[in-house]
C-alpha cells in the first residue's frame, strides 16, 4: 500500500518527537522520583501537622500524578512489555496487581477529608505500595526491556504525548 503524504508527515513528526523525548524507561523512572519526592513533602506536612486544604492539595496531586502514570502503563508500556517479555508474563501480571491496588488506595483517598480516619495512614500505605511497585519495575522489569527489541525511543514519545493528553497539557510539537 503506498504511503500518504499524511502518513508521511505523521511519521516524521513521531520521529521528530522521539528524538526530543527521553527514551520510555528514563521518563517512567522521572515520574517515580517525582512521586517519591511528593510522599517525602506529604510526609513533612503530616509531622508539621499542616493544615487539611495542603495536605489534601498534596494528596490530589499525587493521586493524579500515579493515575496518569498508572494509564500511560497499562495501556502502552504493559502490553508492549507482553510482547517483548513473553517468558517474563508474570513480572507484568504482578504489576498490573499492584496497580489495581494503588488504584483501590487512590480511589478512597480521592473520597475522604484529611480530616477523616486513616486518611494519612491510606497516603502513607499508597507510598509504601509505590515504592514497592517502583523497585520491582527499575530493578527487574526495565533492565529486561531494555534487552530486547523493543524501540524505547519511540515508546517514550508515545507515553509522553499520552501522558500530556491526560493531563490536558499540549503535547510537545514536532518540528
Amino acid at each position: 500500500m503506498p504511503t500518504t503524504s499524511t502518513q508521511t508527515r505523521k511519521s516524521t513528526a513521531t520521529r521528530s518527537a522521539a528524538a526530543r523525548t527521553p527514551d520510555a524507561i528514563k521518563l517512567l523512572t522521572q515520574d517515580h522520583k517525582d512521586v517519591k519526592a511528593l510522599f517525602k513533602e506529604y510526609e513533612k506536612l503530616v509531622k508539621a501537622e499542616a493544615d487539611d486544604s495542603q495536605k489534601q492539595a498534596l494528596a490530589e496531586q499525587i493521586c493524579e500524578m500515579l493515575s496518569v502514570h498508572a494509564q500511560i502503563e497499562e495501556e502502552l508500556v504493559y502490553p508492549a512489555a507482553y510482547d517483548v517479555m513473553a517468558d517474563e508474563a508474570d513480572l507484568v501480571d504482578e504489576a498490573q496487581v499492584e496497580h489495581a491496588s494503588a488504584k483501590d488506595l487512590i480511589a478512597q483517598i480521592r473520597g475522604m477529608q484529611p480530616s477523616d480516619d486513616l486518611y494519612d495512614a491510606k497516603v502513607t500505605v499508597l507510598g509504601e505500595y509505590v515504592e514497592h511497585h517502583v523497585k520491582e519495575e527499575e530493578k527487574e522489569m526495565f533492565p529486561k526491556l531494555k534487552k530486547t527489541e523493543l524501540d524505547l525511543k519511540e515508546l517514550g514519545a508515545s507515553l509522553q504525548a499520552r501522558k500530556s493528553e491526560l493531563m490536558g497539557e499540549e503535547a510537545p510539537k514536532a518540528h
